[in-house]
């Protein structure tokens, strides 16, 4: 399938929804990203990244409640859709029997 590999930092933001569950807004995702992979994230690129991602499906949003701290703006929320599982599941598994065809051997010289 064209266009259904995720990119290393599409997977990353995926996964950093699937853990904020009802709670992955742009700044929570980001805060998570930042704590998680060691590394400044810019908003700007984390909203692109969601729109991509809603547009190939593998996410949701929906406008949550206006707010008093926020001057009467909604934040968007986003959720995993059954695909963006499938989609990150995918890569999990492949990454894993990449792992699990590394000789032992290799990785003992490795360490």
């Amino acid at each position: 399938m064209k266009g259904s590999n995720l990119g290393e930092f599409e997977e990353v933001v995926l996964l950093a929804v699937a853990t904020l569950d009802n709670q992955a807004y742009s700044v929570a995702i980001v805060d998570q990203l930042d704590e998680q992979i060691a590394r400044k994230v810019k908003l700007g690129v984390v909203h692109a990244i969601l729109n991509r991602l809603e547009k190939k499906g593998y996410l949701k949003s929906e406008l949550g409640e206006p707010t008093a701290e926020r001057g009467g703006k909604r934040k968007r929320y986003y959720s995993l859709t059954s695909g963006g599982f499938f989609a990150v599941n995918r890569s999990r598994e492949l990454r894993q029997r990449l792992w699990d065809k590394i000789p032992s051997i290799v990785l003992e010289n490795l360490k």
